[in-house]
């Protein structure tokens, strides 16, 4: 049977786009998102799903984040999974647009979202090819431009930009203003948690054990967190070179000197590295997205975990450390490149006192290997607790 009705009204393919790293490398595609131009550090994200909350993960700004998986959007865009208020990724890059968002809980699709933030992206890039150039060369500054049409004139203003090394990033996406997330049920802990570009999961995840958080700027003292009376401190994922957070750095030896028990995720565990004595780096392409394989080395238990950063600590693997606040060693580490992906430190007695890993225990979009690690967290504060009032 033949419809007799009109045909549906002819759609206006998106303008021309044109992606141009740093070292001259050029791709052309289509706009997708809001029409302009954008720049930051050209990054891949390895996980098949999460667009959302890596979207929107404040580790992301400044970046360029180019998605490895070849289909994005199929999921759509809701309400609950943002893990902050914007999208902080600088821009977006694809290869194949779904046409339909499927999913059940989608209330928008992902390239009306990105228009509604103004976020500059494109599609029908061969992103395949652009990964393995940044796996070959390393991340590096890029601009995307669905305005410019000449590639020269684009590096020319790629150039311009600053470089991600020797960025100081946490106090741009951190909180102005302290807040505190409730105990879920019964209140059994009160932590500071320091945000250089908390994730929204991180807290929850801390309330479901009975944690009340008490979120403070990054610009917060160690009389600010003092203040509070904490059972523990934790400093959060976020963006930026750590090299250059020396404040951050005082604050965190200051709570290390308290022995307040410490919990250190992503940016919190570069902090820590150096608190502790040790260098940092930047990483040739670093580690992003939801599959990527730690091993705990203190129960040999390998996790699948979520990633998002460009830098790591310079540690020895196989010998402990002695440092002014205790013996560190190295908890965990990455099996594709043996990043360190993890620290602890015990006193004189061998009792556990601070640890943090480079990887988000928070789940957010998953998997959920790390959750024991708030768990953990949770023990070290009962532990300093007791032995506390053992000691009264």
């Amino acid at each position: 049977m033949h419809s007799t009705g009109s045909p549906p009204p002819a759609t206006t393919p998106p303008p021309p786009a044109i992606l141009v790293l740093e070292d001259g490398r050029t791709f052309r595609g289509r706009a997708f998102g809001a029409i302009g131009e954008t720049f930051g550090e050209a990054v891949f994200a390895t996980g098949m799903s999460g667009y959302q909350e890596t979207l929107t993960d404040p580790s992301c700004h400044r970046q360029v984040v180019v998605a490895t998986n070849p289909h994005v959007g199929n999921t759509g865009w809701n309400d609950e999974d943002d893990e902050s208020s914007r999208i902080w990724a600088a821009g977006y890059v694809i290869r194949d647009a779904a046409r339909v968002a499927s999913s059940w809980r989608s209330q928008r699709g992902l390239e009306d979202e990105l228009k509604a933030h103004g976020i500059v992206g494109m599609s029908d890039v061969d992103t395949r090819a652009l990964t393995r150039h940044l796996r070959d060369r390393g991340t590096m500054r890029v601009g995307v431009s669905s305005v410019e049409t000449d590639a020269d004139v684009l590096r020319q203003r790629v150039l311009e930009q600053p470089k991600m090394l020797g960025a100081h990033l946490a106090d741009e996406v951190s909180t102005t203003d302290a807040y505190v997330v409730k105990a879920i049920g019964d209140k059994q802990f009160t932590v500071v948690a320091v945000d250089l570009g908390l994730k929204a999961m991180t807290p929850n995840r801390m309330a479901e054990r009975g944690i009340e958080t008490h979120v403070l700027p990054a610009t917060a003292t160690f009389a600010d967190i003092a203040a509070r009376r904490p059972d523990g401190v934790l400093f959060s994922n976020g963006p930026g070179d750590p090299a250059v957070a020396d404040g951050l750095v005082d604050v965190l030896r200051q709570v290390l000197e308290a022995k307040i028990p410490y919990f250190g995720i992503c940016f919190g565990n570069l902090l820590f590295g150096r608190a502790l004595g040790f260098g940092t780096y930047k990483l040739i392409y670093g580690h992003r997205g939801i599959n990527q394989p730690v091993m705990d080395l203190t129960t040999r238990r390998v996790e699948i975990t979520t990633h998002n950063h460009g830098f790591a600590v310079d540690a020895p693997i196989d010998q402990p450390s002695t440092t002014p606040y205790g013996t560190a060693t190295v908890s965990h580490v990455g099996l594709n490149d043996d990043v360190i992906e993890g620290l602890e430190l015990r006193d004189d007695s061998g009792m556990l006192t601070a640890f943090s890993v480079q990887y988000h225990p928070e789940a957010a979009p998953g998997p959920h290997d790390a959750g024991y690690l708030f768990d953990r967290f949770v023990e070290l504060m009962s532990a300093r607790s007791k032995a506390t009032e053992g000691s009264l």
